[in-house]
């Protein structure tokens, strides 16, 4: 063993090493969410890989531009005081860790960690790393096999081109056509299995005005598990009139399942009946709802909105996939986007025709991938001449391209988490603490709301940070960003990659997790509702904070 672990030593490159120990070491600083020490360990062995790899890599380009070396006693003695001096940054850089991922919890709210767990932490790293060296030698072993087998019938220059080709087509099958496709056929079955699944707490209505009752066009086993969720929840008509004292209406939610028909169109058309054959048209608000990957509608946005208005509020979702926004983003990025737009086509279309006078206001809303979604349903240019009034997209994901051209195109001095546009007539932007209420701006007739917070990885995470610093880490931050959160070339990228899959890990008020009180501001906002008695709104967010 001991013999083995000398030889694996000796074999590794001392200048990938030395950039491999230094990714490592700033592997650990912290970044947007708080991160247990398993999921440390695998960051930081994926950073150590990284940097190994570019330490090798520019070890060959410097051999292969045959720039002057260093003679073998120099070589030697750098090389030791250059590993000695990464080792004590690596050890030094450890034992910050825990402070580091403290300054994330304590903004969070959350209980210090007395320890990073080190040793655990360092070993998870190594064994990470040894599979990515493992990987990396069997390709060059796979490369070398193929240039050798090539240079029989072509030049060597060629042969290795092709063979160097030859082994990344071969890698790059068994990785997507077997691995991923294994995990994803998984995936698939494990959410379709849940979406199929009827909890016996959850009742079909009695009601026939209801999505789902026996009067129903979707029969309850057709709205799925989200589906049969978003419907039995949110606030009655009664406990909404009770909380404000005054009379209020019973909310119309009305869903559409993936099983409910074949496509993307006939699920809209459906939808669009069941809306009319419950009055939906008849009520003050109407907001098309984008789901997010699972179909999951959050009900800190809905029942919100549903309370300052009374309950003259009808909303509608179509369901588009069984899998989470990340993976759905990943594998069938325009199927949502497909299915927003059929379902606000159907929807603006029949609108359209109704008298304006007599016509609900009309609003979008999505989370997460349905905010993306959401965004890309409605083309502004084919609405303009009879434009809805509104939309509400809270952590709109970084692929989201009117999001990132609006941010792009901020005002000089606003910070990137936290954009001014133009005259913020159309479009505005808030997170935990209220910045909508802007000294001298008027709304216009179209109201854009963008919830985000500045630690939410699924809206901030960029590519760009593989190689330069993101414009949302520069001064001034955003309030629940670390103060000791530094850029450093690839690392970056790879802690926010983590950061994203780990995202809904957060408390609430955090990270991709939005709080009911922060729907408030952005719906009074959007919407802004009428009637409501003094402190009624500060009552509302006292009352659902604490379902946090």
């Amino acid at each position: 063993m001991r013999n083995s672990l000398l030889r694996l030593w000796t074999s590794l490159s001392t200048p990938g090493l030395l950039v491999g120990i230094l990714f490592f070491a700033a592997s650990l600083t912290p970044s947007l969410i708080p991160r247990p020490y398993p999921m440390q360990g695998v960051l930081s062995g994926c950073s150590l890989a990284a940097g190994y790899g570019l330490g090798v890599f520019g070890r060959w380009l410097w051999f292969y531009l045959e720039l002057p070396g260093v003679m073998p006693d120099v070589e030697r003695g750098v090389k030791a005081a250059a590993l000695l001096v990464a080792g004590a940054t690596a050890i030094a850089f450890l034992w910050q860790a825990s402070r580091w991922q403290n300054s994330v919890r304590s903004l969070m709210g959350l209980e210090p960690v007395q320890t990073a767990e080190p040793v655990e932490l360092a070993i998870i790293a190594f064994f990470v790393f040894l599979l990515f060296v493992a990987l990396a030698r069997l390709f060059a072993m796979t490369f070398a096999f193929l240039s050798r087998k090539l240079e029989r019938v072509t030049p060597k220059p060629v042969a290795r081109v092709l063979g160097i080709l030859l082994a990344f087509a071969l890698f790059w099958s068994i990785a997507d056509g077997v691995l991923f496709k294994a995990a994803l056929r998984l995936a698939d079955s494990s959410f379709r299995e849940l979406d199929a699944l009827i909890d016996s707490d959850l009742a079909p209505p009695a009601d026939p005005s209801k999505t789902g009752s026996t009067a129903s066009l979707i029969p309850w086993g057709d709205l799925g598990f989200r589906g049969r969720e978003f419907v039995a929840s949110g606030p009655t008509g009664e406990k909404i009139g009770t909380f404000l004292r005054q009379p209020a209406l019973e909310p119309i939610r009305v869903y559409v399942g993936l099983n409910a028909a074949k496509t993307a169109k006939e699920r809209a058309a459906l939808a669009l009946a069941e809306l009319k054959r419950v009055g939906a048209f008849e009520r003050s608000i109407l907001i098309v709802v984008v789901p997010t990957g699972t179909g999951w509608v959050d009900p800190a946005a809905m029942d919100t909105v549903e309370y300052l208005h009374r309950g003259d509020v009808a909303s509608v979702a179509l369901q588009y996939s069984y899998l989470t926004s990340w993976l759905s983003l990943l594998v069938e990025p325009s199927y949502g986007a497909e299915a927003g737009e059929a379902l606000f086509r159907q929807v603006y279309d029949h609108w359209t025709t109704l008298p304006k006078d007599k016509r609900p206001k009309l609003y979008l809303h999505g989370l997460s991938l349905g905010a993306l979604n959401s965004e890309r349903s409605a083309d502004l240019f084919d609405v303009i001449g009879d434009p809805f009034q509104g939309a509400l997209w809270s952590g709109p994901p970084f692929e989201s391209a009117g999001w990132r051209s609006v941010t792009a195109g901020r005002d000089p001095g606003s910070p990137a988490w936290l954009p001014r546009f133009r005259d913020s007539s159309v479009i505005r932007f808030t997170a935990q603490k209220n910045a909508l209420d802007i000294s001298g701006a008027q709304w216009g007739p179209m109201r854009i709301v963008y919830l985000q917070y500045a630690s939410d990885p699924v809206t901030f995470f960029d590519f760009h940070a593989l190689y330069r610093e993101p414009d949302w880490m520069k001064q001034p931050r955003g309030l629940d960003v670390s103060p000791d959160l530094t850029w450093y070339p690839v690392v970056t990228m790879l802690q926010l990659a983590l950061d994203m899959a780990m995202a809904t890990t957060s408390p609430m008020g955090y990270g991709h997790v939005y709080a009911p009180e922060h729907y408030v501001d952005a719906w009074m906002a959007v919407t802004d509702p009428q009637g409501l008695a003094p402190g009624d709104v500060d009552r509302l967010k006292a009352m659902v904070s604490k379902r946090d």
